[in-house]
């Protein structure tokens, strides 16, 4: 039977949220498999590592939403693995809960300084370790959030740390730099001195040719004296608008140029631009210098194909 246009529409459940993933990495074996079901007691999907070597064949697998990393291991060691992650731009944006018997200060701070967003010390407090742990998972999500929401809009967002160093960037950022300056060992030096030179004159524009010109503007400083920078790609200019360029008018010249396309003699564009008679001249002459022409109707009629029509 045909409904009636008057029967209620049931619209379709919504999607199920996707449940957090944690990738636990702990030698031992325990840790592990408490950690396992206190997890997923709270909803979460786990993943385990015994190692460093594991851990990494798990994020190439799937990226997770947040770490619980031992910081000593047979092998390499939390500290150094959490740099190796830090130090992938797909992975960087996962937060990392350090897991330490050592209390010592020297080693919390080598934590903090390899990357990591927050530690807990052994023996484990289950409830503690759940409650930092949601808390490091919701923020990076919403961040995250955030940052894709960036890209979407067409720009790419870049955050140095006090130390002009890439703390962070999202993946549009990402991929315009690599565009810029290339993915050597030397790629990365090159663009941090690229983008601090914006935190001094506010922006700074690098021409890619073909793949057009990528502005960075520098947005402010957070409250943790970190820099972030706004990238913004635009289109090639057109083959007139780069002659143009390389033919080098002063903004002045371009301005005189523009009128004597118009039909303006000399004590027009005089009058027009507030300047005297033989300043327009000597304008002229630099422009049929540049252009390599020495008539003005020479120089008007390249005017016409170069300079924007009203």
């Amino acid at each position: 039977m045909t409904p009636s246009t008057t029967d209620p529409v049931t619209a379709p459940p919504p999607p199920a949220a996707t449940p957090p993933v944690i990738l636990v990495v702990d030698d031992a074996v325990d840790t592990l498999r408490m950690l396992g079901d206190a997890l997923v007691a709270e909803g979460y999907v786990v993943l385990a590592a015994r190692d460093a070597d594991e851990a990494l064949e798990r994020f190439e697998v799937a990226v997770p939403d947040g770490v619980l990393l031992d910081a000593v291991m047979p092998g390499m060691d939390g500290f150094t693995l959490c740099e190796r992650l830090k130090a992938t731009p797909a992975w960087s944006h996962v937060p990392i809960v350090f897991m330490t018997g050592l209390s010592e200060s020297e080693q919390i701070l080598r934590g903090f300084a390899s990357g990591g967003v927050d530690y807990v010390v052994k023996p484990l407090r289950i409830p503690e370790v759940m409650a930092r742990l949601a808390t490091h998972v919701r923020n990076a999500r919403v961040t995250r959030l955030a940052q894709e929401a960036v890209d979407v809009a067409g720009m790419g967002t870049v955050v140095l740390d006090t130390q002009g160093r890439l703390a962070w960037r999202s993946p549009q950022a990402t991929a315009w730099l690599a565009l810029a300056f290339g993915q050597d060992a030397a790629a990365g030096q090159r663009a941090r001195e690229w983008l601090g030179a914006s935190l001094n004159q506010r922006e700074t524009l690098r021409d890619l040719g073909r793949h057009g010109r990528l502005l960075a503007r520098h947005m402010g400083q957070g409250n943790l004296g970190e820099a972030m920078l706004l990238l913004t790609l635009t289109p090639p200019d057109s083959d007139a608008a780069q002659r143009l360029r390389d033919i080098a008018l002063t903004p002045r010249e371009t301005e005189v140029l523009s009128w004597l396309a118009k039909g303006k003699t000399n004590r027009d564009i005089a009058d027009i631009l507030g300047m005297s008679h033989r300043t327009v001249n000597k304008h002229l002459e630099h422009v049929f210098e540049k252009l390599g022409v020495e008539t003005r109707s020479a120089a008007a009629a390249i005017a016409g194909k170069l300079l924007p029509q009203d």
